[in-house]
């Protein structure tokens, strides 16, 4: 047997060397602060985060599990449903959830669907939901995890939802349509009331994924920016998702699933009336629930008010405004679509955008790497308000050096077929060690330089056989939730 290279502690350490230790390790995580990452960190400010903070400590012992025991978490919970039904819209009928994140209110949507078809349709063999290709990988995981088939039909050339395929994916086995608000690729609205009249027309439940930009297209149309229908003032339309730690400016984790009414919201709940333990009811997937993102969520939406949220996205739309402008004025590079609100992707038919998106790392910026088509992502919020000349200035730089490399980088291209080719005719155990090897010689040409990973990029967006890669990304993952010794 192997020894454990992190074996469990035989006694504690004190507090002071465990806080040096956990800043230590902090400081090689990447910044945020300076404006130069785009997504994943949704920050209020200084000043409302050290208020948040508080409540966040005030409450993290308390668990919702037990709202007899913690009222007031029971109370934070259903005014924040209420506030964010409101904002979305909902009828007086309307009901809904707290939950920990986007997944957990898209699990609990496919489960709702799943088991209110089971009570109210049984003709259903094998329950399937319609989804466009665009959409969350959340709904792929939750059919997965439910044992529900997901069927995907494609975009249109906008990258919005194209509704005339889905009517004809629509069968007997559909539980659930679903379309976003927008979409994370390209940031685009997909057409909801469209949607909404396939729903009315076959009586089948529909849900809008607003994850993103729940809290953030109500203000966005508010502004005055053209933002199509895409919440409960939509026919049809009979849950929204919308995630409070995005746009919402929440401490993780906090989301909100809100149902047209309290009946397709009883769907969602778990209840064993015959253990020993005694009842046992869950509204959503967790059982446990700290009580400080509860907290935190209802105190975000108090302090900041439809007002304070007017000004944030104010100032975050001007920001995406300038951005988009200055890379649409970049010979070469173009934003995907007419994205609504400040999650948008721009890519290029003449320079790589992967080698672009590398030469921004090397500089300090961290975008996202998109592919089908490839591209790089962007997710603008408050705290990149103000960075649009210093990040264009870096895209330009970014450009230049890019296609300045071209040559180097065509030799990684030539590697990058040479793996596609065998991809198709090698076995799945094989091609994984080749591409490992291949990982090798890319990391090896380029050096000691951080953030290249264009070629891996290429390699894995240029693969016929998706098998594949499904199996390097599971070999990455293997490796990243390894300890390493």
């Amino acid at each position: 047997m192997k020894k454990n290279v992190n074996p469990f502690p035989e006694k504690g350490q004190d507090s002071a060397s465990i806080l040096a230790e956990m800043k230590l390790v902090k400081e090689s995580d990447s910044s945020w602060k300076n404006g130069k990452m785009f997504g994943y960190v949704f920050y209020p400010g200084d000043e409302e985060a050290a208020v948040l903070e508080k409540v966040h400590q005030l409450f993290c012992s308390d668990n919702a599990l037990n709202t007899s025991l913690f009222g007031s978490l029971r109370k934070f919970e259903n005014e924040t449903v209420a506030m964010v039904a409101g904002l979305l819209n909902a009828g007086p009928e309307a009901a809904g959830s707290l939950t920990s994140g986007g997944t957990e209110s898209i699990l609990m949507t496919v489960k709702t669907a799943r088991d209110y078809a089971r009570k109210h349709r049984t003709d259903i063999a094998h329950p399937q939901i319609v989804i466009p290709e665009s959409a969350h990988p959340a709904f792929d995981k939750a059919a997965h995890y439910l044992d529900v088939g997901a069927v995907h039909i494609p975009v249109r050339a906008d990258k919005r939802a194209d509704t005339t395929a889905m009517e004809k994916a629509i069968n007997e086995n559909t539980i659930l349509l679903v379309g976003s608000a927008p979409c994370f690729p390209h940031g685009v609205v997909d057409p909801i009331n469209e949607i909404g009249i396939l729903a009315l027309k076959y009586h089948i439940p529909f849900h809008v994924d607003a994850c993103m930009g729940g809290m953030m297209l109500p203000f966005v149309e508010k502004l005055g920016y053209p933002v199509p229908l895409f919440d409960f003032r939509v026919e049809g339309v009979t849950s929204i998702s919308a995630d409070l730690h995005k746009y919402g400016y929440s401490p993780k984790g906090a989301s909100v699933i809100v149902y047209s009414n309290h009946e397709l919201r009883r769907h969602q709940f778990y209840v064993h009336a015959d253990w020993s333990g005694g009842l046992y009811g869950s509204p959503t997937m967790l059982g446990t629930k700290c009580g400080g993102p509860i907290a935190a969520a209802w105190a975000s939406i108090k302090l900041s008010g439809f007002e304070g949220y007017m000004v944030r996205a104010s100032k975050v739309m001007d920001t995406v405004k300038k951005i988009q402008s200055g890379i649409n004025s970049i010979p070469g590079l173009y934003v995907i679509s007419n994205p609504e609100m400040s999650i948008f992707s721009f890519t290029s038919d003449v320079h790589d955008v992967f080698a672009i998106g590398d030469e921004l790392t090397v500089q300090g910026w961290h975008l996202d790497r998109l592919q089908f088509p490839n591209a790089l992502h962007m997710t603008i919020s408050s705290h990149n308000v103000g960075k649009d000349n210093e990040f264009l200035n870096a895209l330009e730089i970014a450009v230049r050096k890019a296609d300045s490399r071209k040559v180097q980088n065509t030799v990684s291209h030539v590697l990058v077929s040479f793996v596609n080719g065998l991809s198709r005719i090698l076995p799945g155990q094989w091609f994984n060690r080749l591409s490992s090897s291949a990982a090798g010689l890319f990391n090896q040409k380029e050096g000691s330089k951080p953030g290249r990973s264009a070629a891996m990029y290429g390699m894995t967006a240029t693969l016929d056989n998706r098998e594949n890669v499904h199996e390097m990304v599971l070999d990455v993952m293997d490796n990243i939730y390894t300890l390493d010794p």
